[in-house]
């Protein structure tokens, strides 16, 4: 009975601590994906932890964000600027970075992954952090186009794993294409709509599908333009104003 017992108290525990607002976000890559969603998640008051593999890519990583808040404020504070400045060290006081995952990790709401795009690079990371994170850690990746199942497959958490996939330059762009496999728990669904709404961006839902929505949509699109230029029906560049994402938006 006491086994029972505490078998219920641990799953109740459990189910609050998702249900629970995310605020401390862990963010694997410092690229200019992982940057961007650090700028992002920092700007409305979260917490958050930029890992990678060294200091001098994490400190280009820094500079590269405080340089965007910086052109940010320069539009939004345009008459305020000091009020600008109080802006930029208060989302700056959000970050922090570090070279050690598998410790950073172990305090952390969500685990958004934005490394190379390379399945088994994903996996052997989420197979490491998967052992160190608390059972009410969500893990996200950032995948353009890989399945998010089989990154899943590495860890003991398959329900406790989505897609959040952000567009480039990620400060700018609003649409959050959040993805549910069939593990996918509703909780954890409900937190990953709910904290990309908690960014201010307009998440999409998808199931697990190859090229998710937009990247789906953008091959025949490509491939389309193209013929139309080797047709001769296109002959001036247009400059980009028809890219997909802003179709997607307009549907």
């Amino acid at each position: 009975m006491a086994f029972v017992t505490r078998q219920i108290i641990r799953t109740l525990t459990t189910s609050a601590a998702r249900n629970a607002a995310i605020k401390h976000v862990t963010i694997i890559g410092g690229g200019q994906m992982g940057a961007g969603i650090a700028q992002a998640t920092a700007s409305t008051g979260h917490t958050v932890v930029l890992v990678d593999t060294s200091e001098d890519i994490l400190k280009k990583s820094a500079k590269g964000i405080e340089g965007s808040l910086k052109r940010v404020v320069k539009k939004k504070f345009a008459d305020k600027p000091e009020v600008g400045d109080e802006f930029i060290q208060k989302v700056m006081k959000n970050v922090s970075t570090s070279t050690d995952a598998v410790s950073t990790v172990q305090s952390t709401d969500l685990v958004v992954e934005a490394i190379v795009e390379n399945l088994k690079i994903k996996q052997g990371l989420f197979s490491a952090l998967d052992k160190a994170a608390p059972q009410h850690t969500i893990f996200a990746s950032n995948t353009s186009s890989l399945p998010i199942t089989d990154i899943a497959r590495s860890t003991a958490r398959l329900d406790r794993f989505g897609g959040l996939h952000f567009f480039n330059p990620v400060p700018m762009m609003k649409l959050v294409e959040v993805i549910k496999t069939e593990s996918t728990s509703q909780e954890t669904f409900d937190a990953l709509m709910a904290f990309s709404k908690a960014l201010g961006k307009h998440p999409v839902t998808c199931k697990d599908t190859p090229g998710f929505i937009v990247n789906r949509l953008l091959v025949p699109y490509m491939m389309e333009a193209i013929r139309l230029h080797e047709r001769g029906i296109v002959t001036e560049h247009c400059g980009g104003s028809l890219h997909p994402a802003g179709v997607c938006f307009r549907v």
